[in-house]
């Protein structure tokens, strides 16, 4: 019955067109990850609801999410940063072609060494967090100290193909265990964080949405 549900939920969205459409056939055709369609629809519609002033989003890719929440939020500034430098170009080359270059801001490089850069566009009212899986701890006590209070934060894959439900033992190979590991371990933190609010959603990879309680220090 689950899987009918999915299939059924997943027939309901509408079909992207144009450029969209486009970005999403070069993702699978160059097995590049995109945020999954149901997990992309519930990102966009949080962000209609919160209209946040500026996006940060840590895992550019080619620029399809940054793109996406770019033409569902017209007014918000994205700061986006990827540090793969064919991604970056094919990013560059797409968002020339949708005409946001003013309202996209790509920083190039480690997300890790990108502190200075990222607070001198901020402060944001939303961080969306789709890089490398075994860093989300690491981008999440980063970034957040330039969230706005009351802001959210939104991580992408967080049950990592269901994988995050399965015993070790069934989980192959060893570099995939650990990481589903740390994915765990990462979920369990953001559950228990005392100045967030989260719930995780089973749509998509998994999306968690963290919400900042808004208290000042």
């Amino acid at each position: 019955m689950k899987q009918e549900m999915e299939i059924y939920l997943h027939s309901l969205i509408p079909a992207r067109q144009g450029l969209f459409a486009e970005m999403e056939r070069y993702a699978m055709d160059h097995k590049v990850p995109i945020m999954e369609p149901e997990g992309m629809e519930a990102l966009l519609q949080l962000l209609r609801l919160s209209r946040p002033a500026a996006i940060l989003e840590v895992g550019t890719a080619i620029g399809y999410s940054a793109l996406r929440m770019a033409d569902a939020i017209s007014g918000t500034k994205i700061v986006t940063l990827e540090r793969d430098e064919a991604r970056i170009a094919k990013a560059k080359e797409f968002i020339q072609k949708a005409g946001k270059q003013r309202q996209i801001t790509l920083l190039e490089g480690d997300a890790l060494e990108a502190v200075p850069l990222v607070k001198e566009h901020g402060p944001y009212g939303a961080i969306f967090i789709d890089a490398a899986k075994g860093q989300y701890q690491r981008f999440f006590e980063l970034f957040e100290e330039f969230l706005e209070p009351g802001g959210i934060i939104v991580t992408d894959n967080v049950l990592f193909k269901g994988l995050v439900a399965q015993q070790d033992e069934a989980i192959e190979p060893k570099r995939i265990r650990n990481l589903v590991r740390k994915i765990r371990d990462y979920n369990a933190w953001i559950m228990s964080h005392p100045a967030y609010d989260t719930v995780i959603l089973p749509i998509g990879d998994g999306v968690a949405i963290s919400k900042h309680r808004g208290e000042s220090e």
